[in-house]
């Protein structure tokens, strides 16, 4: 109904964006409708629309918007929920918005207008009279609120301005009273929409200046709504709750629906649903450590449920049947998610009943209110428990947790984790270069080109001389910036009587950075000069690239729909890719996803590209990269039938060009996320060639031809284990016949045997076997025996449990290593050490007697 009447209104409906939002590192996850739109706001892009509605995924569950904590203990707080809103860019403004709004919620939906109150900022009289005079709202529902609430920022600068906040009045029988009341923190009084007016540019120094085109952003919650709607007061009592609540209850068997634990498993199946879908994966750092917290905070309120087996995956299919035709996306990825969240229980499973009887133990010994800092932080660190898991029981129980001390306990852990990025050449991400680099390099390899800014020891400069390092950005480039996993170029930059060594190429904002070193000559700023790439660098990396793209399709032709890019490299040497899988890739799969990149290759498709709107290269087929932000107008490569993707990369120009790919390892890189390298052209065949000598080489170790070598490796290897029995079996007889013959140079002290020797030819499991024989035929005794092999000697020590509070095992392996320049330790009964002074151990055994007889006078 949402998306229909603004429709009416000539907004355009856009699709909801990914959680993850495209190219912003200030926030985790989308939080609200307007994250997509962010840069149009700024000014920084432009749309064919100016006007646009939307219904938004959103999570707040990590960074400056969490409400993790608080789910499950209060009525509307979610990690997810959906945003509805409708925007203007520089369209219509206040009473527009206004207007739609109220026809929305008073015709659209028929709520009463007398259950509706309104809010403006306190100084806003042009918003307070079209509420009050055109719309006709009644003074006595209507208040003027400060900047705290009711005036919205972007950040300490920039697009700002007031809000109309609309509340929903739920009835006299519930405590709160209106907004700017004193009572207005009950819950009679629920906001749900909230009307934010752009209309100033705020300064360093605080002045507010009027925006050109001053704008409209809003809010609303689509579950707050659904509860008026549906005549509930808890978001939680919705049918779209209720049917997850309904699935968590059958597992369970839990009677009571309104139980804690029921809300906070239903909330946290859609959050992490919808990010596993959106491609984030469990992991121990950034939005995978947000989604680790909260499937483990799921999992423990299950335990609560008396679920003790993995559960959690069992509701994705609930889930799909509520929301999957709003997002079809979730549809498409359900396969992955439950095999996501599956392999996380089973992960946390196995740590979370030691981890709760750790946490039991240290709550029942505690003399106060408050978990150490240490107990927090073994539980992080050992069991997995993150920290708001651990503040959450300690909610439950009426406790508080030391965060003072568990941040001491962490903070070495936090100065490794601290990195620090710095471009090469002394470039920074907070020089700002002004203009734009045009890439002509898809096309040609040489050009042409103006110096706009020169860069060096971190500052703008205005020349560059023979010797030093720095960055020249030019008006026009063929040189490609590192981007989408492919490295920079590398080249040269030259004028008449000047060379410039160009490492690596970047991108900072829109202008191109070439990164290296004078060679000779000098360089100024506004100077005319060729760049020219490596050539034969490039075309390596094309192989790469384009293999890239194949090896992607293979993957999905082999595994499944579920996979998706999670990352690449693609240099001159070779081709890495980090894709989306919960096992490993069977060796068969591996072939078969080799050969069928071959194939293709062989087959010598055309490469071709096009430039499209992004909406027709979707429908075209054309897959997006997960976390990328497109332009309206894309790239689009297509390889044949088989492989159609966005990329803004240099490739072949025929699939026959990359001549072979090779896979070379196959390996997971974190959970839920594979990695495959390889190599193509040249490179391919140089792996070929020495894998074939290396077999060469062994066939002829093991006297075989190239084509049996595996059958005569796999006989001497059932050989070698049969010899290694043996000669075990022959060790064993070896120390049972020499503790025999040593058993008659025993010497007895006070009634107890004392024996020191040493085995010729044995090894530590040898010296233990006849310690432990000595023992058994000796009755009450003390014994070392040592053996020395490569200058090092292994000492065991072995005393009968009848003496070991006269005598330590330890204390006489300890008493024998110290004089052989070793160390060693153990049980009372039986310890282990070493030396590497073999001319001392006949003087070290013999001692031995003398050492028992003074620990008897003892």
């Amino acid at each position: 109904m949402f998306l229909d009447f603004f429709a009416s209104k000539g907004h355009e409906v856009v699709a909801s964006s990914p959680l993850v939002p495209a190219n912003d590192p200030t926030l985790l996850f989308t939080n609200a409708g307007m994250v997509q739109f962010k840069e149009t706001f700024l000014g920084q892009e432009t749309r064919k629309y100016t006007r646009a509605v939307t219904t938004q995924r959103c999570v707040r569950a990590g960074g400056k918007h969490n409400d993790l904590e608080n789910v499950g203990y209060t009525a509307r707080h979610h990690t997810f929920f959906e945003m509805l809103g409708n925007f203007s860019f520089g369209d219509y403004f206040k009473r527009e918005a206004i207007q739609y709004a109220w026809e929305f919620l008073t015709e659209t939906l028929a709520l009463p207008p007398e259950k509706l109150w309104i809010t403006v900022f306190e100084e806003d009289d042009e918003a307070a009279d079209i509420w009050l005079k055109e719309i006709g709202v009644s003074a006595d529902r209507f208040s003027r609120i400060g900047a705290k609430d009711n005036f919205w920022s972007m950040g300490d600068t920039g697009p700002c301005g007031p809000c109309s906040e609309i509340f929903y009045d739920h009835g006299e029988d519930i405590a709160g009273g209106p907004p700017g009341t004193p009572e207005e923190d009950g819950d009679r009084y629920i906001e749900i929409w909230n009307l934010v007016f752009m209309q100033f540019d705020r300064s360093a120094d605080g002045t507010l200046t009027p925006l050109p085109k001053p704008s409209v952003d809003t809010g609303m919650g689509l579950e707050r709504l659904a509860a008026v709607l549906q005549h509930v007061h808890n978001n939680y009592e919705i049918d779209l709750f209720q049917h997850l609540i309904e699935a968590i209850q059958a597992l369970s068997g839990t009677e009571d629906s309104s139980n804690f634990s029921l809300r906070v498993i239903a909330d946290h199946i859609r959050s992490c649903s919808f990010m596993i879908a959106d491609g984030v994966h469990p992991s121990n750092e950034g939005r995978g450590y947000v989604l680790r917290r909260i499937i483990r905070r799921a999992i423990r309120h299950g335990h609560k449920l008396g679920l003790k087996e993995a559960f959690f995956h069992k509701l994705v299919q609930p889930l799909v049947n509520e929301m999957g035709d709003a997002f079809p996306e979730l549809k498409q990825a359900q396969a992955l998610v439950e095999k996501a969240l599956l392999q996380e229980e089973n992960r946390f499973a196995d740590t979370l009943d030691n981890g709760l009887r750790i946490l039991d133990q240290a709550i029942e010994d505690m003399g106060d209110k408050e978990i150490p800092g240490e107990t927090v932080f073994l539980l992080y660190d050992t069991y997995g428990f993150p920290i708001d898991l651990t503040a959450d029981i300690a909610r439950e129980r009426g406790l508080t947790i030391d965060i003072a001390g568990f941040e001491r306990a962490m903070e070495a852990q936090r100065t490794r984790a601290r990195s620090a990025s710095q471009f090469a050449g002394g470039l920074s991400e907070q020089i700002a270069i002004d203009g734009e680099t045009a890439f002509c390099g898809y096309s040609q390899t040489q050009e042409t080109g103006t110096i706009t800014a020169i860069i060096a020891d971190g500052e703008h400069v205005d020349q560059l001389e023979a010797g030093q390092e720095g960055v020249l950005v030019l008006d026009h480039t063929p040189f490609y910036a590192e981007s989408g996993g492919q490295v920079g170029d590398h080249g040269e930059i030259t004028s008449d009587n000047a060379s410039f060594t160009v490492s690596d190429t970047r991108k900072q904002g829109k202008a191109f950075t070439h990164i290296g070193r004078c060679e000779h000559g000098q360089f100024h700023v506004g100077q005319s000069v060729t760049a020219q790439i490596d050539e034969s660098n490039r075309q390596a990396t094309a192989l790469n690239h384009s293999a890239t793209h194949l090896l992607h399709a293979a993957l999905r032709n082999v595994l499944g729909d579920h996979v998706m890019q999670k990352g690449s490299l693609v240099d001159p040497q070779r081709l890495r890719f980090d894709f989306s899988h919960f096992e490993p890739v069977t060796p068969d799969q591996l072939h078969d996803i080799e050969r069928m990149v071959n194939q293709q290759i062989r087959l010598n498709h055309p490469v071709d590209t096009k430039l499209m709107a992004i909406e027709e290269a979707k429908k075209s087929g054309a897959m997006a990269l997960f976390g990328e932000k497109y332009d309206d107008e894309v790239r689009v490569l297509s390889m044949g039938d088989f492989s159609i993707e966005l990329c803004g990369g240099t490739h072949v120009q025929h699939t026959g060009d990359i001549g072979l790919l090779k896979i070379t390892a196959e390996a997971g890189i974190a959970s839920g996320v594979r990695r495959i390298e390889a190599v193509t052209g040249d490179k391919a065949l140089d792996y070929i060639d020495t894998t074939q000598s290396t077999l060469n080489q062994v066939s002829d170790l093991l006297k075989a031809k190239p084509d049996n070598v595996q059958d005569k490796a796999a006989l001497l290897v059932q050989r070698s284990r049969e010899l290694e029995k043996e000669l075990e079996s022959l060790k064993a007889k070896l120390a049972s016949s020499a503790g025999d013959d040593l058993a008659n140079s025993v010497q007895e002290i006070n009634g107890i045997k004392v024996l020191a020797s040493s085995l010729e030819g044995a090894d530590g499991k040898a010296l233990r076997e006849a310690v432990d024989q000595l023992k058994n035929k000796l009755g009450t005794a003390a014994i070392v025996l040592t053996a020395v092999k490569d200058e090092k000697i292994t000492i065991i020590a072995g005393v009968t449990k009848d003496i070991t509070d006269k005598i330590r095992a330890g204390d006489l392996v300890g008493h024998v290593a110290s004089q052989v320049g070793g160390k060693g330790g153990g049980r009372p009964d039986m310890a282990q050490g070493g030396g590497n002074e073999p001319q001392n151990l006949a003087a070290a055994l013999a001692s031995v007697t003398d050492w028992v007889g003074s620990k008897l006078e003892n």
